[in-house]
């Protein structure tokens, strides 16, 4: 046996020198001659002249066997000689006695647990020795009786294992248990022994002691050495965190252990757990079977920063990563929703305070796997794309914001799963520099890939990716331009979000930007239009982002890069010499497109002014541009009308007719450039290096514009519909060429005038005369608005029931609501006197106002200038919301109603404009609403800069729309406007998500609320919806809705009346707001949704409880605690649920969708309790006992209070079913041809709706037998409260039988002069009754 670690050691007494056979050795000097070059020779020598035959010899060899071990022990003997010396006794170990080997080996416990073990080199012989005790047939004395070798081998480990070890000691005593036959519960006690001893060692020596615990894990208890393993560094974690939170002014403690040394521990028994499994494959496929079972007890404890990191080293390692990542993206979505579930509800609080995310505990593998991880981080990207890949977004570009913003408790869990992936990778990203080009390369193959599906989040990630490493695209420059060449085969959205997220590279890689032009060069040319648009698309993003020198720079410009991100003057002179002549060839290439169809063309239009904005120099070539394309379609003769040339902007294909020139477009294009170019000179009066040339050609540029504007108008406002062959008579349908050509048409001038509007309006400068203009302008607008309105009337056409998009921009209508509504200054008054006479003016700018609003909401964006800059839009949606905020509030709708006309009141279109901004603001700028609620607060002083109270302000907001609300429920009948009502309450229920459930604001709105719903009669059903909707939705932030629910029941029954019409139900009325018209279905259906979400939770909760009572935890009394309150709650919640189902079984509900919802609700009911009784079962017969005296009451309550009622509710169904068919059956009868499908349609229903029935009856059954079983384990008779059910198989109707019974008696009496004839009836009767008995089983 050769030695292969250290072992234990123990002094005993010296033998003797004496070669006498009788002579002991512990009289005998021998200590020099065994640290002498012949000890072996000598101890050889004894061993033969002390055979075990003779007790002297045994005594003499015991001896020996002690001196030698107080010499290995004590550190006189060299290495080299300890291990021969060791190596002798264990050879002559097996020729001693068994008293011997028990004397030896109780020796060698005694010297572990005094810690006297200081050299681990005789511990090989403990093994030795606890070996052949294992093998001895003989017995031993122990105390005062026997045991065998085995057991006396048993007690020593026992008492071994329950004693103090020295923690040196504690490595080599768990390597000297791999060579020791072990059984399984000795085994046991050593694993056990040494996970307690992991606190007691020095860090440094736990990935060695880890290492020699999972090698000696091969005889057994895999799961107890893992999950001991994984616990040890969960509590690590949880202490650094702790000692992290603590500030160090208050913890004058050391930290127990510095961050990187805890990380580089845990990292090292990473790769020792991984390199065992390589070893031991069942050893990995316990990892994973254990924290599967671990997951669903305790999420917390079995999936915790070190289990990841180490199930994602495993997966990578040994190509296991399918079972791995679905196991993890199935917890993730767990974790997910239960968050969602939890924060939906303050009753699911109060049971779990503490919240478990698995999303933070990954994030936080991240960031410790920068330290030195490396065996975690290919599974970290991989489980990142494997997330990313699986819970997709369900949108495009348009969309995104919208979605990336609302907050994590409404997002959807594959949502939250898919952002998780983007987080991981990018973190990853940012602390891993090896993987970084894997990363991106791997996001560029999916973009390329996966572009049909929609990939914004891949783009997303590509875009911040960069923004974090911009140089690291230079290191795969190759793979951006291999991306480049598939541009013209991408969608539009994927191509701008791509070629957005890569432009730091084209700033400092020539190959990579000339690569880029020839592609888009030779898109241009495409025959697929798409493909054209993404060449215009990235020209344009070219000219926005390669700047000439000397050109102005905007506040805009900014948020294309930072100069911090990339320094792009690496090619300082090629970019200042050559960007000019690379912008204008660009511009030559894109003027080719204005002569391609109508989508290339606008493209152009929209991007122009961004281009001009940042890269001002370009000035002259555009303006010339757009110079040259308007006369292409003005006409010059200033007295000509129409101003336009229409017929030009219409392309005819056979027999289809396209719009070709965006005119209006065009038109808004030069309108924005110009009003630039004026700003911009005003504040620069001139650039320094511009030549003069170039000043009067610009100058001469701007004057031909205006000039054409300006005439343009003038001529729009004298021409008649007639001139544009559009009036009243003229064709709009879209089944002709000639409705397509007017359509076109109307569109353009109506588009054309709204850019004039803005255009005369923004020069005006608050003139009369102007101001005139652009009334005018808006009436030849709005009168084929009208046309067109009336048209789509007639034609019931979907294009034509639009509204146009309007070209107002969003900086505009912002500017013109404030000076409509809210500018009081006396020198515009007379000016704005013009147009606020016009209330169709006022109405339309409103609705403009709405227009955009939305358009920012569906999209994130709106179309004009600065519509896709986050910042200004945020600016203008505040002046926008206080100006229709203060329209609102100052002049109530009831007023304006008196005098106005068709359409809605310009109150309720602000109305719904302020619903629609809070929304917005909610969804797309959630971190600055107190900047929001801040520019609402007109009395605020701006200049102070104080903190921000976002309830308070809300709660302010709340109050005055509350007033609107009260205001409008008090009005008469006649006064109501339920769109308005309806509004408001939708506005409050927006505004009540920025209020803290735990805040007194809070507090305060839900009760009012209550109070409006209990005190308000009101019949209108989409407002009673809407407030119930509201309650409910405050109700569960605050407590548990269960009572809420019985009431709603109580009333509900006492409106609709008993299934019983010789029941009169006493008059309990709670709520106002339920009445004989909201009763059903809206407010029955209303809460049968909220008991089900009840019911949700209950059942979330039981499998909460059947976990927690498999567990089998250290810390019982604290579990069982748990178990007591969860079974606690959910027996009162299903017990207040139930009284609210035992008013609804005996309302009289109207057939169609309450019946079929309460009967499939009450079907989940018995499931749910079914589910509470089998947790109970499994408790009796885990640890028999009585069930509490809480679930005999609930029982007792389901029995008296539920299932007769159900029966009875059955009968009136099936009742009301009869009638329905035999009402059919008559009309069948006297309408047989043309009423078929009547009735086939009715009896179609009743079977559909008959459907639950069987249903709820087998889960009624269920619940029954279920009680029967735990009855008997519980031996308490449960079911004494549960009648006996009704027979649906043979059934006796008294009342039905009695009036049968005297119906036939007359008929009888009628004919009693027949004998024969009666005879024949009753033999006929006698014959039916066969036939009665199938037809109702039917």
């Amino acid at each position: 046996m050769e030695p292969s670690s250290p072992g234990a050691v123990g002094p005993g007494q010296a033998p003797a020198r004496d070669s006498q056979p009788g002579a002991p050795v512990a009289e005998l000097e021998l200590d020099p001659a065994l640290t002498g070059q012949e000890a072996a020779a000598l101890l050889r020598g004894i061993f033969r002249a002390s055979p075990c035959s003779q007790p002297g010899g045994v005594l003499r060899r015991l001896q020996a066997y002690k001196r030698c071990v107080r010499l290995v022990e004590s550190g006189e003997l060299p290495s080299d000689r300890a291990s021969e010396t060791i190596g002798l006794l264990m050879l002559e170990a097996h020729h001693l006695p068994g008293s011997a080997l028990a004397e030896l080996a109780t020796l060698f416990v005694e010297l572990i647990k005094g810690g006297n073990l200081s050299n681990a080199k005789s511990l090989e012989l403990f093994s030795t020795l606890l070996t052949r005790l294992a093998s001895l047939k003989e017995s031993l004395a122990y105390g005062k009786g026997e045991l065998t070798g085995e057991e006396f081998k048993k007690q020593l480990i026992n008492t071994l294992c329950s004693s103090r070890w020295d923690h040196q000691c504690v490595i080599p005593l768990t390597n000297m248990f791999r060579d020791v036959p072990l059984s399984a519960e000795e085994l046991q006690f050593v694993v056990e022994k040494v996970l307690r001893m992991f606190s007691k060692v020095d860090l440094q020596e736990i990935p060695p002691l880890v290492y020699q615990l999972l090698l000696l894990s091969a005889k057994g208890s895999k799961k107890a050495v893992l999950e001991g393993i994984i616990t040890f560094f969960n509590q690590l974690d949880k202490k650094q965190k702790e000692e992290q939170q603590v500030p160090e002014s208050k913890d004058l403690e050391v930290a127990t252990v510095p961050l990187d040394q805890l990380r580089h521990v845990e990292g090292t028994v990473i790769l020792h757990i991984v390199s065992v499994i390589s070893l031991d494959k069942d050893l990995g496929k316990e990892l994973i079977k254990h924290l599967k079972a671990e997951q669903q007890r305790d999420p917390g404890k079995a999936l915790c920063p070190f289990s990841v990191a180490l199930l994602l080293s495993v997966a990578v390692k040994h190509k296991s990563e399918e079972r791995v990542f679905d196991f993890l993206k199935a917890s993730i979505m767990k974790s997910c929703k239960d968050q969602q579930l939890i924060q939906g509800s303050k009753f699911l609080q109060d049971l779990f305070p503490q919240q478990y995310d698995v999303s933070a505990i990954i994030l936080e593998v991240v960031e410790n796997s920068a330290f030195g991880w490396d065996l975690v981080t290919q599974g970290l990207m991989s489980l990142g794309f494997s997330l990313m890949e699986s819970y997709e977004p369900k949108k495009f570009l348009g969309g995104k914001i919208a979605e990336a913003s609302c907050g994590l408790s409404k997002m959807p869990a594959q949502q939250q799963a898919c952002r998780l992936g983007t987080n991981i990778l990018l973190e990853t990203f940012k602390v891993h520099e090896l993987i970084r080009s894997e990363i991106l390369e791997q996001v560029l193959n999916r973009v390329i890939t996966n572009a049909a599906s929609p990939i914004s989040h891949f783009i997303d990630l590509l875009s911040n990716i960069v923004v974090s490493a911009p140089l690291v695209l230079q290191n795969s420059s190759s793979k951006v331009t291999e991306t480049f060449d598939n541009l013209s085969f991408l969608p539009l959205d994927v191509v701008q979000g791509l070629l957005k997220a890569v432009q730091p590279l084209l700033k400092v890689s020539m190959s990579a930007r000339d690569c880029l032009i020839l592609v888009l060069r030779k898109a241009i040319f495409s025959r697929q239009l798409d493909a054209r648009k993404a060449a215009v698309a990235g020209f344009l993003l070219l000219l926005k982002n390669f700047k000439i020198l000397g050109s102005l720079t905007s506040s805009q410009c900014s948020q294309a890069i930072g100069a911090s991100q990339v320094q792009a003057d690496i090619h300082a002179c090629y970019n200042s010499a050559a960007n000019e002549a690379f912008c204008l060839e660009i511009l030559g290439s894109l003027k080719r497109c204005l002569s391609q169809q109508a989508d290339v063309r606008l493209m152009l239009y929209e991007g122009f002014y961004d281009v001009l904005r940042r890269n001002s120099q370009l000035g002259n070539s555009i303006m010339a541009t757009l110079l040259s394309q308007i006369k292409r379609y003005y006409e010059p003769q200033p007295d000509l009308l129409p101003p336009l040339k229409l017929e030009g902007c219409i392309v005819a294909q056979e027999d289809q007719i396209f719009l070709q020139e965006p005119l209006a477009h065009l038109l808004s294009c030069i309108q924005h450039c110009l009003a630039w170019y004026k700003s911009t000179m005003h504040m620069c009066p001139g650039p320094v290096e511009e030549d003069d040339d170039e000043e009067e050609d610009s100058v001469g540029f701007l004057e031909n514009l205006e000039e054409i504007l300006d005439s343009i108008t003038r001529r729009m406002i004298k021409s008649e519909l007639e001139d544009f062959e559009l009036d009243k008579s003229a064709d709009f349908s879209q089944s002709s060429g000639v409705g397509v050509k007017n359509n076109i048409y109307a569109i353009l001038v109506m588009g054309v005038c709204e850019v004039l509007i803005e255009y005369n309006f923004s020069i005006g400068n608050f003139s009369k005369n102007k101001f005139e203009e652009v009334l005018g302008l808006f009436q030849c607008y709005n009168k084929l608005y009208e046309i067109l309105k009336e048209k789509a009337g007639k034609n019931k056409s979907a294009l034509l029931n639009k509204t146009p998009r309007s070209f107002l921009s969003m900086s505009f209508v912002s500017t013109l609501l404030t000076a409509l509504f809210r500018d009081s200054a006396q020198s515009h008054e007379e000016s704005l006197a013009v147009l606020r006479s016009s209330s169709e003016f006022m109405r339309y700018a409103v609705s403009v106002a709405l227009q955009k609003v939305q358009q920012l909401e569906e999209t994130g964006q709106t179309d004009g200038p600065d519509g896709q800059n986050p910042e200004k839009m945020f600016q203008n949606l505040c002046k926008i919301t206080q100006v229709l905020l203060w329209r609102y509030t100052s002049i109530p709708t009831a007023v304006e109603e008196s005098g106005k006309k068709k359409g809605k009141s310009i109150s309720l279109l602000c109305l719904e404009g302020l619903l629609k901004i809070f929304n917005s603001v909610q969804q797309l700028y959630r971190p600055k609403m107190p900047q929001f609620l801040r520019a609402l607060d007109v009395t605020n002083d701006e200049g102070e800069e104080v903190e921000i109270n976002v309830m308070e302000k809300a709660a302010f907001q709340i109050r005055q729309f509350q007033r609107s609300l009260v205001n409008q429920l008090g009005s008469a009948e006649d006064d109501f406007n339920s769109k308005e009502a309806l509004s408001l309450v939708t506005l409050l229920s927006t505004l009540s998500k920025l209020l803290e459930p735990s805040s007194s604001q809070f507090t305060q709105f839900f009760s009012w609320t209550v109070k409006i719903c209990k005190e308000n009669h009101l019949e209108d059903a989409p407002c009673c919806k809407a407030l119930l909707t509201l309650l409910f939705n405050l109700h569960v932030l605050y407590k548990s809705p269960v009572g809420l629910l019985r009431e709603l029941a109580q009333d509900i029954h006492a409106h609709l009346g008993d299934i019983d019409q010789d029941i009169e139900v006493e008059d309990r009325s709670h709520f106002a707001i339920v009445n004989s018209k909201t009763a059903a279905p809206t407010a029955c259906l209303l809460v049968l949704a909220q008991a089900e979400k009840v019911l949700e939770e209950v059942d979330w909760l039981i499998k909460k409880l059947n976990h927690l009572g498999s567990e089998t935890s250290e810390d019982s009394s604290q579990t069982s605690n748990q178990i007591q309150s969860l079974e606690k709650a959910i027996i009162l919640q299903l017990g207040t649920l139930l009284t609210a189902y035992h008013e609804l079984v005996q309302t009289a509900l109207p057939a169609g969708s309450c019946v079929d919802t309460l009967l499939r609700s009450l079907n989940k009911t018995y499931t749910i309790l079914t589910s509470l009784v089998k947790h109970y079962l499994q408790v009796c017969r885990s640890a028999p006992g009585t069930i509490p005296g809480r679930l005999e009451k609930l029982v007792k309550l389901s029995g008296s209070h539920l299932t007769p009622q159900c029966y009875s509710f059955i009968t009136y169904v099936q009742n009301i079913h009869s009638e329905s068919l035999s009402f059919a059956e008559e009309k069948k009868k006297k309408k047989r041809e043309d009423e078929s499908a009547v009735v086939a349609t009715v009896m179609a229903k009743v079977l559909r709706e008959s459907k639950p029935i069987p249903n709820l009856i087998f889960a009624i059954e269920q619940y029954e037998k279920f009680l029967i079983h735990l009855s008997k384990k519980a031996k308490v008779n449960l079911m004494q409260y549960m009648k006996l059910s009704t027979s649906r198989d043979f059934r006796i109707s008294t009342s039905t039988l009695e009036s049968t019974l005297q119906e036939h008696n007359t008929e009888e009496a009628e004919n009693e002069p027949d004998t024969n004839q009666t005879g024949t009836a009753e033999q006929a009767s006698e014959n039916q009754e066969p036939q009665k008995k199938r037809q109702r089983k039917k």
